[in-house]
């Protein structure tokens, strides 16, 4: 059975960046984009050199896979995370994936979150270890109440081999950036995803 989780999407324009949380020593930058009208309905951008595309295109073709046993309070599951897009459009990036749950029972509403009580898939983010910047989900807005571009979740669980396509929205690497690691929250790190 798949599942298909969303939420509201806005338009994109960039924000300011930061500094790595919990980091001692060394350097780095965090990106977050924030969004601020509705994106008209349109395909990859045409103006950019064929060189910045060098990863093959991407749609239903899975470029990068993970499983991982994920301790949870149900005990333990295992899940597999099968990344099928990672599309520059601009100035943005958009990220879909398809988790499936291959035993137990995954708690798909606080397992990506940032947060206990975020029940979204907010906490992926995208790491440029050549740059040494991370890249968090887009917001909707600069206040507390903004909200991630991404794959809501709430109330979700995954039972065995039950899947979720899940996406998410981000600040786009420099041009030259042709490969990230994506991290996500109790499932861990998928290295060297080609960006297309």
């Amino acid at each position: 059975m798949r599942k298909t989780f969303t939420l509201a999407v806005a338009g994109v324009a960039l924000a300011g960046c930061g500094m790595l949380p919990n980091v001692t020593g060394g350097g780095g930058a965090e990106k977050q984009v924030v969004t601020q009208s509705a994106p008209a309905e349109s395909g990859p951008e045409t103006s950019a050199p064929a060189e910045q595309r060098t990863a093959p295109p991407q749609g239903d073709q899975v470029i990068a896979t993970r499983e991982a046993k994920v301790q949870g309070s149900d005990g333990a599951t295992r899940v597999r995370v099968e990344v099928t897009a990672l599309l520059r459009q601009g100035k943005t990036v958009t990220l879909n994936w398809t988790l499936t749950t291959l035993e137990g029972k995954f708690a798909l509403h606080n397992g990506l979150g940032r947060g206990v009580l975020d029940f979204t898939v907010s906490g992926v983010s995208l790491v440029d270890p050549v740059n040494a910047k991370r890249y968090r989900v887009a917001r909707n807005g600069t206040d507390a109440n903004a909200k991630c571009v991404c794959s809501g979740t709430q109330g979700e669980f995954l039972e065995k081999d039950e899947s979720a396509s899940l996406y998410a929205v981000f600040a786009a690497p420099p041009a030259d950036v042709t490969k990230v690691n994506i991290e996500m929250p109790t499932i861990g790190m998928l290295i060297d995803v080609p960006i297309s």
